[in-house]
């Protein structure tokens, strides 16, 4: 007989009733041979500093650092009857084999593993990994089951992030609460993120706009206008100077091709929400959860924006159910496959089960990330953009007045596109014109203007930088997705948790940091709260994963950074 463990009640749920075990039990299903049961989530986690010892539970300077020789684990109070049935099941005579059904991905893999540690298994592991949730995909997923050891170095990974997250959350955030008798909470990836939107937040605060000046030409229909001008009077001597007419010096024309955008991943699908909808990061994590549970998309927790060559088939026929009339480019059509570019998952794509669901039926956000996905995917394989640009150069002496000018040649992904943007790109058309032609000038005034500051982080742009952020200081080569802070799957959270702890605020779409977050920026030390060291840090958990790197490596260099901090304060 073989245990099933889902991550969550309903994933269980769906994958007993594919697999015939129909008989409901107390935390359980059963028959056909196999039991299925569920976590919730993480049903075991890091023991407290005072679970090693009591003194831990006062925090002093003194008892720094906390570096367990061996780390304790616990059960989570709130979920210590599923661990209880999930431990009897795994001790069962009857079962011989032991199915990890979680979630496909790095914490999936962790939430499994802790569970099955925990109750002292050492049954043989066998993995399930599917991308959907459709009763195929489990099908075919079951009877191919892979090998857990096949996923050794993928959980080392998980377990070396969750104890550095440990180590840094645990020792730091006692260290500045003890120096400047504060609360604060030190994340190992939280508090750079939080230093990023604090930077910006400062640079808006200090910025000094500065005037300058350009000289328009209203030419009937169109205004020519001369580059940034800092000095106002050499900005009116040129006005002066300016008689009633101007001649053309220069027509460039030029065609413009603009390719669509790549499928989702997560981190995208997220951007775009938040860009189109407004929605939060986890907002939209949550929304895709709930399509991918109901069979409708493939899996969220993506960091990848291609499909595999394989799929060309399946996914031509996708398409073609979803809207027939779309003309397919097959270039772009073909860009979409890239098996070097899917690790874990593919990207977010519907699913063949959706062309026959009643998709009215779902509440109107869900809604809308279906949608977003399904256009995504349209647009992936639709035409080109194709505009006409134009850029109008005349000259008055010295002085050059320019004006740019474009027309749609070809809608292609656009006419998508544009269905969820509110304020459309407006074509500018040119009278068509030649070198040496004259123009009469209608009206003509020296503008004042004044630069302006960056722009608050939003969600969509917040994510992006998170995404980047370290990526110029890493080795080149490497996938993008494999940088930043954190993962897809987790800055949903980072954002949320910053938010909770009153570390940034949200004003409409912005997130402004609040004086506790600027404050704690402050107090942190530069590599705690450095992008890079956190950026180069996910790189070395991917390195763990991929079995370049060993875990003890990793975790002395983390360990050594805060001994070598803790001391300093100590002296």
């Amino acid at each position: 007989m073989k245990l099933v463990i889902a991550e969550k009640p309903s994933v269980a749920i769906t994958i007993a009733k594919v697999i015939g075990a129909n008989k409901r039990n107390d935390g359980y299903y059963e028959g056909n041979g196999y039991k299925v049961s569920w976590c919730v989530g993480h049903l075991v986690q890091m023991a407290s500093p005072e679970a090693y010892d009591e003194k831990y539970a006062k925090w002093n300077l003194k008892d720094l650092p906390i570096i367990p020789d061996d780390f304790k684990y616990e059960v989570a109070k709130n979920t210590k009857k599923q661990f209880g049935i999930l431990k009897k099941l795994m001790a069962d005579k009857e079962v011989k084999t032991i199915v990890n059904a979680c979630d496909a991905g790095r914490e999936g893999e962790l939430i499994f593993r802790l569970v099955y540690n925990k109750a002292n298994c050492r049954k043989e592991i066998k993995r399930l990994w599917i991308s959907s949730m459709e009763d195929k995909a489990i099908k075919d997923g079951m009877s191919a089951l892979k090998d857990g050891e096949v996923y050794d170095n993928l959980y080392e990974s998980a377990s070396a992030r969750m104890i550095a997250d440990w180590l840094v959350g645990m020792n730091l955030s006692r260290l500045y609460s003890c120096l400047y008798k504060q609360n604060y909470s030190v994340g190992r990836v939280q508090t750079p993120t939080l230093s990023m939107i604090a930077t910006r937040d400062e640079t808006i605060k200090n910025f000094k706009k500065e005037k300058y000046f350009t000289v328009d030409i209203d030419c009937g229909g169109f205004v020519l206008s001369t580059e940034r001008i800092d000095d106002e009077n050499v900005a009116n001597s040129i006005l002066k100077r300016l008689g009633d007419n101007i001649s053309v010096d220069e027509v460039i024309k030029k065609e413009k091709i603009t390719k669509p955008d790549r499928l989702f991943d997560l981190t995208s699908l997220q951007r775009a929400a938040n860009r189109y909808y407004g929605f939060s990061a986890k907002q939209t994590l949550d929304y895709a959860q709930s399509l991918y549970e109901k069979k409708l998309i493939t899996y969220p927790r993506t960091d990848s924006r291609f499909l595999t060559g394989d799929m060309k088939e399946s996914v031509n026929e996708l398409i073609d159910g979803i809207d027939k009339s779309l003309y397919k480019n097959e270039a772009n059509f073909e860009c979409m496959f890239d098996d070097k570019g899917v690790s874990d998952h593919h990207a977010i794509i519907p699913t063949p089960l959706s062309l026959n669901e009643d998709i009215s039926k779902l509440n109107a956000s869900e809604a809308k990330i279906f949608s977003l996905i399904k256009a995504w995917l349209l647009m992936a394989s639709a035409d080109n953009l194709v505009e006409s640009t134009t850029k109008l150069v005349c000259k008055d002496g010295d002085t050059l007045f320019s004006v740019n000018g474009k027309s749609v040649v070809k809608e292609g992904f656009y006419g998508i596109l544009k269905g969820f943007i509110k304020k459309e790109n407006k074509e500018v058309i040119l009278p068509d014109l030649e070198k040496g032609d004259v123009l009469s000038i209608k009206s003509k005034e020296v503008k004042e203007k004044y630069t302006t500051p960056p722009k608050h982080y939003t969600e969509e742009s917040l994510l992006k930088a998170m995404e980047l952020a370290g990526t110029d200081e890493i080795e080149k080569g490497v996938e993008v997705e494999r940088k930043g802070l954190g993962t897809p799957a987790t800055r949903a959270g980072i954002i949320e948790n910053l938010i909770y702890k009153g570390y940034i605020e949200r004003d409409k779409k912005n997130l402004l940091v609040t004086h506790k977050g600027l404050a704690l920026v402050t107090v942190v030390s530069d590599s705690f709260k450095s992008a890079k060291t956190t950026a180069e840090w996910e790189m070395k958990l991917s390195d763990i994963a991929s079995g370049k790197l060993k875990k003890e490596f990793f975790l002395k260099s983390i360990e050594d950074e805060i001994k070598s901090l803790i001391k300093a304060y100590q002296k």
